[in-house]
C-alpha cells in the first residue's frame, strides 16, 4: 500500500471514527430528551378524580386516579392502567415499586373508623405486591413521601382539630412515631406529600400548601394548589398535578414548578 493510500484510509477511519462518535453522542441526548419532564396532559379520562402523581426518574409519571392506577411516558401516553380499589390517594416511587396511600373505611371521622393501608405495585406492570396495614392512620391514609429510608404517610382529619399528623414508617412499614404538625386546621387534612429542597411539602384542600423541615417541624403555610399531586424532578424543580373535566369524567395533567421560600413555588409558564 503507497503512502498516499495509507493517508487516505486513516483520514477515512478518523472521519468515521468521528461520525460514530457524534452518532452515539446524538442518541445519548435523545434518550436524555425523553427522560426530560414538561407540562403535559394524562392520555385519557377517568370516574374518579386524580389523588396523586409521582415520577422514577426514568421517563415515567404514575396516576392515581381514585379507582384506576395509571402509568405513563414523559408525554403523558398511557402505557399502563389497572383497576384499583377506592379509595387509592397519593402514592410515591422508591427501588421500583410504586407505595399508594389506601383507606377502604371513612374519612375524616372523629370516631377514626378508617380502614387505612398503603398498598405496594411493581412499578414495571403495576403488580400488587405486597400490603401493608396502617392502622395508626386513624382518620384515613390519604398520602405518602418517602425521603431517608422514613415513609411519611399523611391523611384525613375532622373539623376542629387545629394540627396535622404525620405518621412515620420504617421500610418494612413498622410504626415509628406519629408526628404533630403545628398547621393550624386544614380542609380534611393532607392530600399530598413530597420531600424536596430538603424539607417536606404536603399540600391540601382549599389552595394550602405547608411546609416543614427534616425534623418535621412546620415552616409555612402558602395559598397554592398541590392538593391532586407533587412530586420532586430534582431540588430545583417541581411537578405539580392539576385536574380537568371531561363531562362526567376526570382528567390530569402536571406542571413544572421552581421551588421558592417566599412564594412557596411558582408556576413555570
Amino acid at each position: 500500500m503507497n503512502l498516499q493510500r495509507v493517508y487516505f484510509v486513516l483520514i477515512f477511519m478518523l472521519v468515521s471514527g468521528l461520525s460514530e462518535t457524534s452518532r452515539a453522542e446524538n442518541q445519548a441526548a435523545a434518550v436524555q430528551k425523553k427522560t426530560e419532564y414538561s407540562n403535559v396532559q394524562c392520555e385519557g379520562a377517568y370516574p374518579h378524580h386524580l389523588q396523586g402523581i409521582c415520577i422514577d426518574g426514568q421517563g415515567h409519571i404514575f396516576w392515581s386516579f381514585t379507582t384506576e392506577l395509571v402509568k405513563t411516558n414523559a408525554a403523558g401516553k398511557v402505557l399502563v392502567k389497572i383497576p384499583v380499589g377506592n379509595h387509592h390517594g397519593d402514592l410515591c416511587f422508591q427501588g421500583g415499586k410504586l407505595f399508594v396511600a389506601v383507606n377502604f373505611g371513612d374519612f375524616n371521622n372523629p370516631q377514626g373508623k378508617a380502614d387505612s393501608w398503603v398498598y405496594v405495585y411493581d412499578a414495571e406492570k403495576l403488580l400488587l405486591i405486597a400490603k401493608h396495614q396502617t392502622p395508626e392512620v386513624i382518620y384515613g391514609a390519604g398520602g405518602i413521601a418517602v425521603h431517608a429510608g422514613k415513609f411519611i404517610v399523611v391523611g384525613g382529619l375532622p373539623k376542629g382539630i387545629e394540627e396535622n399528623y404525620l405518621y412515620e414508617y420504617d421500610p418494612n412499614f413498622k410504626f415509628v412515631k406519629k408526628h404533630v404538625l403545628k398547621s393550624g386546621y386544614t380542609l380534611l387534612g393532607i392530600q399530598t406529600a413530597a420531600f424536596a429542597d430538603n424539607q417536606w411539602w404536603f399540600g391540601c384542600y382549599g389552595t394550602k400548601l405547608l411546609k416543614a423541615d427534616t425534623s418535621y417541624q412546620f415552616l409555612a403555610k402558602f395559598d397554592l394548589e398541590c392538593s391532586l399531586g407533587i412530586d420532586r424532578i430534582n431540588d430545583k424543580l417541581l411537578l405539580i398535578a392539576r385536574g380537568g373535566r371531561e363531562g362526567k369524567l376526570h382528567t390530569g395533567r402536571v406542571l413544572l414548578a421552581e421551588p421558592t421560600e417566599k412564594q412557596g413555588f411558582i408556576i413555570r409558564k
